[in-house]
């Protein structure tokens, strides 16, 4: 997709340079807030049809639709993942591997376990006590994608969070390939990351099988989890009977550097979003004209030489961006402006410059901060705000798998002191019966 004010693209380079002014600023939001689930109503009937038919038939529509969309013949008998298809999974794969997913873990529980929050009580002297209780989801359901688009580290990021909080099940819908077999990694991070039971079922039928609740699969308290269009506007639709985690968009990376960057780091490090799906955005804030240039020159020579590159070609296209800025403080407006789902700060001082960001729903800061550091490895959450959300969400944590109930208790002597005050508000909004209650109570 091609703006007019490009000063200066190469003949062949993938990626644009921008100068970055309020009409390219404009441009681009625009452009990118195109790849919004809210911007697929087309496939919003279809969706409402499988929630519906989940819903009135249950277990029959749910077997039919894994037939039909997954080729499987899953029933009531095989729906549930057995722990000797968990064991033959371990077997399946690479026991290198397997410690990996084991270190991470210990990250990714270690970081979330300082999210906790607990119950407090506040009281004073004239018998008035106040306080929040706090207590843990029943049931969370994890959707997973299927085949090799399965993500295991999504899998511990969606898991482990709850986990911490204390919910008391975690449930897991993912789907099955034509045999009736799960990805063996997938299967692996969820016995690790301690998911409680795996179910066969995958697409916005998995989505509304744990939204209502089926003979198979119960109802949940809460869905999380990434999926495509479909399960996207699925976990969208359902909302209200369920809490969910968000409707995520496509994958997103947005890197802040100067001068001192490492054009070949930054290239890759754009490159490992872009090579998500053709509707991923790659973008570059940079104040240094000529490192634009030379990170559009490293694009080049990595896209020759990577596994997805008709993706990344794809990707660079219609959501690739190299910005040039007049200074740090422009390049950090027009960031906030479009709030990333990953944030880089490559800089000479990448500490001062977070200070000024607002809006990102991770913060790398460094040349040795790659992004797939926090995807992987480093602990803090992976599942991210993205298409601007930023500006009002945060990561996935702790807090999304607790409630809060409010506690207020106050004694006759505590009550007395305030009660006509009580009365006076409730009658200003011609509540008598909200009065009467307060009233009652000091008749004689």
């Amino acid at each position: 997709m091609e703006f007019g004010f490009c000063f200066a693209k190469q003949g062949g380079n993938i990626m644009r340079i921008v100068e970055l002014t309020d009409e390219s600023k404009n441009n681009i939001l625009e452009n990118l807030l195109k790849r919004s689930p809210n911007s697929y109503g087309k496939f919003e009937s279809a969706v409402a049809e499988i929630l519906l038919n989940i819903k009135t038939k249950g277990d029959e529509a749910l077997f039919e639709y894994t037939k039909n969309f997954d080729k499987a013949d899953i029933n009531a008998d095989n729906i549930v993942v057995t722990e000797a298809e968990i064991e033959e999974a371990y077997s399946l794969v690479d026991p290198e591997l397997i410690e990996v997913i084991r270190k991470a873990i210990v990250n990714i529980r270690s970081f979330h376990e300082k999210q906790k929050q607990y119950s407090w009580f506040d009281s004073k002297p004239d018998g008035t006590i106040l306080g929040q209780k706090v207590t843990a989801l029943a049931r969370v359901g994890v959707y997973v994608p299927g085949g090799k688009a399965a993500y295991p580290s999504s899998v511990l990021m969606n898991v482990l969070p709850a986990k911490v909080a204390g919910v008391e099940q975690i449930i897991m819908c993912t789907p099955p390939d034509k045999e009736g077999k799960v990805y063996p990694t997938t299967l692996v991070a969820a016995k690790e990351a301690g998911v409680d039971v795996i179910y066969k079922a995958g697409g916005a039928q998995a989505v509304a099988a744990m939204a209502y609740g089926t003979k198979s699969i119960p109802k949940v308290d809460k869905i999380c989890g990434p999926g495509n269009i479909y399960v996207a506007l699925a976990k969208k639709a359902v909302f209200g009977y369920v809490s969910i985690d968000s409707v995520a968009g496509p994958s997103e990376i947005l890197v802040i550097a100067d001068e001192t960057a490492n054009p070949r780091y930054v290239a890759a490090d754009l490159l490992s979003q872009a090579e998500h799906d053709e509707m991923a955005s790659a973008i570059l804030v940079t104040t240094s004209e000529d490192l634009a240039h030379k990170v559009s020159a490293e694009v080049d020579k990595f896209v020759d030489e990577l596994s997805r590159k008709e993706i990344i070609q794809k990707s660079l296209d219609n959501y690739g961006y190299i910005l040039v800025a007049k200074d740090i403080d422009e390049a950090v407006d027009v960031a906030n402006e479009i709030a990333s789902e990953h944030m880089e700060i490559v800089t000479k001082n990448p500490f001062d410059v977070m200070t000024k960001v607002k809006n990102a729903g991770a913060i790398f800061l460094g040349e040795y901060s790659s992004e797939p550091l926090g995807d992987y490895f480093a602990g803090p959450n992976h599942v991210l705000p993205t298409n601007g959300t930023a500006k009002f969400f945060s990561p996935l944590s702790v807090d999304d798998f607790i409630k809060k109930s409010s506690i207020i208790s106050y004694s006759r002597n505590a009550l007395e002191a305030i009660h006509t005050d009580i009365e006076k508000f409730a009658t200003a909004e011609h509540l008598t019966a909200h009065a009467n209650s307060i009233k009652v109570r000091f008749e004689n």
